[in-house]
């Protein structure tokens, strides 16, 4: 399960996603330097020729190959969603899955435009299947959201099918198939004006996603990227069923995350906690600049972000500034364990004492990189020190309990 979307306004994009993952399934974000074509380019399954890849920030589960989300050098954001159709995934041959097309697409793609017919090119050649969830065995399709300064699509599939759409200054995606008979690219086994929508699975309920996405649709009705700061996205992305984080008129802190009913469209929420199935194992904001050659700003946290700290980032060129701390394994199981600590009996208290500790931290990060110019030579010390103090503050808290 995960939530993804995009805002675009007259300086640039910003896109964000939670990714949802198995609970114990570790996922570190690192940087990928440029790298020319030639030889052979491994995937999860498959072995393809190596076209040579774009400098990106990769958010990866350390199993796998491809990404869950993430950014390029020239400004595109790219991020994925399980999808349930009538295709059964089960069925399909070992081929290419929804994380490596996201890696693809960052690699390959220099503009949402280039990065969408890469990543359909490969569907038409390649296909789509194999196992993406290690947990339960289990493969399954995707759907995406491909944003860049000036433009987004979003692109559903359904097994090798697939059909795209180029949307507005704001989009959003969860956990279902969205389009129906406005797409404008499509497979070319898809008859011209066919509903995509028929390739959705009834069986399967959509309450999963239509709570999370309705929330993001909220949101982003009343966010303006040019005014308003990506703080304000990491609010939405720490939402617990009750608004953003911390925004006006959301009350006090957001209570535990409510029990884990399957039934309950209730426990279906932006900060997703599910226990002992699935929660946010990684978020990350990124802002794409419309002034050509700016670098890119983005904020990733490791974890479920109501238990983390999104810490700031930089890709300038091929040169790109993550903090450390992002790529530590240890990290992450500390913070795993403050979000099992949140969702047990001590619930509203637990949440209240870690955001008490982390949010001065995080705002003084952001404040820090906010002061800092583009060039990465700036950012290496100071990135340094945000890591040693946020695994410090980590660790800290993880002894507390």
């Amino acid at each position: 399960m995960c939530d993804t979307l995009c805002a675009r306004g007259a300086c640039g994009t910003v896109f964000a996603k939670n990714s949802d993952r198995p609970v114990g399934e570790v996922q570190l974000v690192a940087p990928h330097p440029r790298r020319p074509a030639g030889g052979t380019r491994y995937t999860q399954y498959l072995a393809l020729p190596d076209e040579g890849a774009a400098a990106t920030v990769l958010a990866r589960p350390t199993w796998l190959w491809g990404a869950e989300h993430g950014v390029n050098e020239h400004g595109v954001a790219i991020g994925n969603e399980l999808v349930f159709t009538v295709v059964d995934p089960h069925g399909q041959p070992d081929a290419l899955i929804g994380m490596d097309l996201v890696r693809l697409g960052l690699e390959r793609g220099r503009s949402a435009d280039e990065a969408l017919e890469v990543m359909t090119g490969l569907l038409d050649r390649y296909g789509q299947g194999g196992v993406a969830d290690a947990s339960t065995d289990s493969p399954y399709f995707s759907s995406f959201l491909i944003a860049d300064p000036r433009s987004a699509w979003v692109l559903e599939t359904a097994g090798a099918l697939w059909a795209a759409k180029p949307v507005g200054p704001t989009a959003a995606i969860s956990n279902r198939l969205s389009l129906c008979d406005d797409w404008t690219r499509g497979a070319a086994a898809l008859a011209p004006g066919e509903d995509f929508d028929r390739w959705r699975d009834p069986a399967t309920p959509t309450s999963l996603a239509d709570v999370r996405l309705a929330a993001s649709r909220r949101f982003l009705a009343a966010y303006d990227p040019d005014r308003w700061p990506p703080s304000a996205v990491a609010a939405h992305l720490r939402d617990h069923g009750r608004g953003p984080w911390g925004a006006p008129g959301a009350g006090d802190l957001p209570q535990a995350p409510p029990a884990p009913d399957a039934g309950d469209p209730g426990c279906f929420t932006v900060c997703w906690h599910l226990r002992g199935y699935q929660a946010t194992t990684s978020s990350m904001i990124a802002a794409l600049p419309a002034a050509a050659g700016a670098p890119v700003r983005a904020w990733a946290a490791p974890g479920s972000p109501c238990v983390s700290v999104y810490l700031p980032l930089l890709l300038s060129g091929e040169d790109a500034v993550v903090p450390r701390v992002l790529g530590d394994q240890a990290v992450w199981h500390r913070l795993a364990g403050l979000r099992d600590r949140v969702e047990g009996p001590e619930g509203a208290d637990a949440i209240a004492a870690v955001r008490s500790v982390l949010d001065p931290i995080e705002a003084e990060l952001w404040e820090e990189a906010a002061a800092l110019t583009g060039e990465p030579a700036t950012w290496r010390p100071v990135a340094a020190a945000w890591s040693r103090r946020v695994a410090e503050a980590v660790r800290s808290l993880s002894r507390s309990g």
